[in-house]
Formats: structure tokens, C-alpha cells, sequence
């Protein structure tokens, strides 16, 4: 099934702003179902609440990842990094080189 270019504008966001609001039902519902009872301080929390709470820890510890690229990771970018040297001429290299070391403060 494919989509045209207005159709992806229109209901991406739609299912972006969907899937928030059931992550954070589900964060609401599990808040509110374990640490009221598990802890005499925790009150229920509400919609809002537990989507600030989502944003809070999508800030801290970086979730949701997603994209073209989440499969990419630290190897494949070194990879990339050696391919693209060993095509560089030796005055590109060197060149390189140079300003990277002007950029780490090493003269």
C-alpha cells in the first residue's frame, strides 16, 4: 500500500500523537497500579502528569530511538570512518589530519 506525500503529512502525525497518548496510559496506568500501593508517599498521577513524565525520562535517558539509522552503531560508524580514509588521497589525509589536530588543540 503506498502513500502519497499528503497522506504521510496528514496521518503521521496523527499516529505520532496516538502512540504518545498510549504510552502515557500506559505510564498512568502502571504508576498508578504499583507505587500508591508499594509506596505511602507516590499518589495517583494523571494523563498529563505521566506524559511529562515520558518527556522527562525520554530526556534523561535518551529513548525511543527510531529512525533510518537505530540499527547503525558504534562499529558500522567506525566502518564508515576507515572506508572513507583509505578512499582519501595522501594529501587529503594529511590535510585531514592537520585540521584535526588544530580542532583537538594538539599544534
Amino acid at each position: 500500500m503506498k502513500f502519497s506525500k499528503t497522506s504521510k503529512f496528514i496521518f503521521l502525525p496523527i499516529i505520532g500523537a496516538g502512540l504518545i497518548a498510549l504510552l502515557s496510559y500506559v505510564v498512568m496506568y502502571l504508576w498508578n497500579a504499583i507505587l500508591p500501593e508499594a509506596l505511602t508517599i507516590a499518589k495517583p498521577i494523571t494523563f498529563w502528569q505521566a506524559t511529562g513524565l515520558l518527556v522527562l525520562c525520554k530526556i534523561l535517558f535518551g529513548g525511543f530511538k527510531g529512525g533510518p539509522n537505530k540499527f547503525k552503531n558504534g562499529y558500522n560508524k567506525r566502518m564508515e570512518w576507515k572506508e572513507k580514509m583509505n578512499n582519501m588521497s595522501d594529501e587529503e589525509r594529511a590535510q585531514f589530519r592537520a585540521q584535526w589536530r588544530q580542532r583537538c588543540g594538539r599544534n
